[in-house]
């Protein structure tokens, strides 16, 4: 399961920089994460690193 990043996103950009996969964007409103692309850093780190870093805990597993 990817994550994703809801509508508490203050779009501070601290989570872009720290996926190992890149793929976290700047979208209109707040940052964005591409589903197909996440990885959740599993073979990267021990946690999800933009879950990690967010300041709002905006960066939340993708619900089905």
């Amino acid at each position: 399961m990817a994550y994703m990043i809801n509508d508490t996103c203050i779009a501070c950009g601290a989570c872009e920089s720290v996926c190992p996969v890149e793929a976290i964007s700047q979208g209109d409103e707040f940052y964005e994460i591409d589903p197909d692309v996440c990885v959740e850093c599993k073979e990267h780190f021990d946690e999800p690193q933009c879950a990690d870093v967010c300041p709002t805990e905006s960066c939340v597993p993708l619900e089905d």
